[in-house]
């Protein structure tokens, strides 16, 4: 018992997310929203990794006269590790490839926000719990966004 609770507790401190019980993971980054993009993209592209898309929430909004603050989304992954969540379950592509949003709050802080893949994927039934591609989403994405966060 003691070391599921100690390793819970280092999962939680390895990520320095926070969790909510929908499965979003959390994160405050020190940098604007595109400079925070910037350097998560740089970062994927130099371990391998594809940038398959950067949307613009914030320009698509201005676009139409409207301001939701500065928005991006950045779609990106690697064949190796969602080609076999695919072949489990189909339906995982609606959910990949994997995707970060970075946003301004309405205070003018900037918010990392991703959902854990175990959770996202975990809810389609074919998708086994203890698959090893879920650990390796799951890291990438700390990873990386551990990289720009506070």
């Amino acid at each position: 018992m003691k070391q599921m609770i100690f390793a819970a507790c280092l999962a939680v401190a390895a990520t320095g997310a926070m969790a909510g019980d929908n499965g979003l993971i959390r994160k405050d980054s020190a940098r604007g929203v595109t400079e925070t993009v910037d350097a998560m993209a740089t970062a994927m592209e130099g371990a391998g990794l594809t940038i398959f898309a950067r949307v613009d929430h914030g320009a698509g909004a201005a676009s139409i006269g409207d301001d939701i603050g500065a928005s991006q989304l950045l779609i990106f992954g690697n064949p190796k590790v969602g080609t076999p969540a695919i072949k489990d379950d189909p339906v995982s592509g609606l959910y990949l490839p994997l995707k970060v949003l970075v946003y301004e709050d309405t205070m003018g802080a900037t918010k990392i926000v991703y959902e854990e893949p175990a959770e996202m994927l975990g809810k389609l039934g074919g998708v086994p719990e203890n698959a090893a591609y879920l650990k390796t989403m799951a890291g990438a994405l700390a990873k990386f966004t551990d990289m720009v966060a506070n």
